[in-house]
């Protein structure tokens, strides 16, 4: 006699989980400006356009995450929480100079006339669209970075491996992480 089962049963993690992982990795990594060592001259100039890059990458994640929150203010709520993840790791590459954590946005003059205005700015008209746009850019973003390993030292290879993790988190909740 076979069992019926009441609900479908969820593979992968939780939200909740994934939301609670994601912080403790990115403070595990030790989100720290120096070096593990290596060579100076070539490798550490190498690495901080690598670092600078990273934080404009993530500048422009946030930037994308206003945009989808001005124009659909019932995400607001869901995407606060993963913006304000974006903003730090921003802030741990060395950037984070135009958001901060605790800035909502808002249409206001101070936010439109910041951003500047690009292709990847523009949202979709419904919400599972702009959800699956964010997605997207997360996922290529992670994508990128988990290539960029091997080109930095340690300790920056550590950093944006922690980040690159984030982002396939981000992926999941924007995606399949409705419950």
């Amino acid at each position: 006699m076979p069992f019926p089962s009441s609900q479908r049963a969820r593979s992968g993690p939780r939200r909740r989980s994934l939301l609670a992982v994601a912080p403790a990795a990115l403070a595990l990594t030790g989100c720290t400006g120096g070096d593990s060592g290596g060579p100076a001259g070539e490798d550490s100039s190498a690495a901080d356009r690598a670092r600078a890059r990273a934080a404009r990458d993530s500048e422009g994640l946030v930037e994308r995450y206003d945009a989808v929150i001005i124009a659909r203010p019932g995400l607001a709520g869901r995407l606060g929480p993963l913006r304000e993840e974006v903003v730090r790791h921003a802030r741990a590459f060395g950037g984070g100079r135009k958001a901060s954590p605790s800035a909502s946005p808002s249409p206001s003059p101070s936010v439109t006339s910041s951003a500047s205005p690009s292709p990847s700015a523009t949202v979709p008209g419904n919400d599972k669209d702009a959800l699956a746009g964010l997605a997207a850019a997360e996922r290529e973003l992670a994508d990128r970075r988990a290539k960029a390993l091997g080109g930095v030292p340690g300790e920056l290879a550590r950093l944006m491996a922690s980040v690159a993790a984030a982002g396939a988190a981000h992926v999941y909740l924007l995606t399949e992480g409705d419950a």
